[in-house]
């Protein structure tokens, strides 16, 4: 990130995450169980395009927490590059954003040979973080 002009987009949780020196921004936490979910996806979608307009990034990457599906589709509207890493923690299944986004990802992770089952055309390098 130091080579570049970034910033970090993650969900705003009962604990704090900060990373000295780069830009944050915080979206609401989505959970598809729950009632406020169209809500607080909407709601999502008009601060990602506020995002989107006031930093212009050229690339998303993603580990595919669902508030980001807005950003991330914003990105391939805008004709912008698209960067999934499923989540090593899903080691014999999908995640339910990993199968929404796959077909938009320009470049689709996975940290386990056996999530190409899932994702045929899947990139997998072991565990990236």
């Amino acid at each position: 990130m130091e080579q570049y002009d970034s910033f970090i987009i993650t969900e705003k949780t009962l604990y704090s995450a900060k990373v000295d020196d780069k830009k944050m921004y915080y979206m609401k936490q989505v959970n598809r169980k729950e009632k406020t979910f169209a809500f607080k996806l909407l709601a999502n979608a008009f601060k990602s395009l506020f995002i989107y307009i006031k930093e212009r990034p050229d690339v998303v990457i993603t580990t595919g927490v669902l508030a980001m599906i807005p950003i991330c589709l914003l990105a391939k509207l805008f004709r912008k590059k698209l960067i999934y890493i499923e989540s090593f923690a899903k080691v014999t299944s999908p995640t339910e954003t990993g199968k929404f986004l796959y077909k938009y990802a320009d470049r689709f992770y996975v940290q386990w040979e056996s999530m190409k089952e899932f994702y045929p055309d899947a990139i997998c390098l072991g565990g990236i973080y």
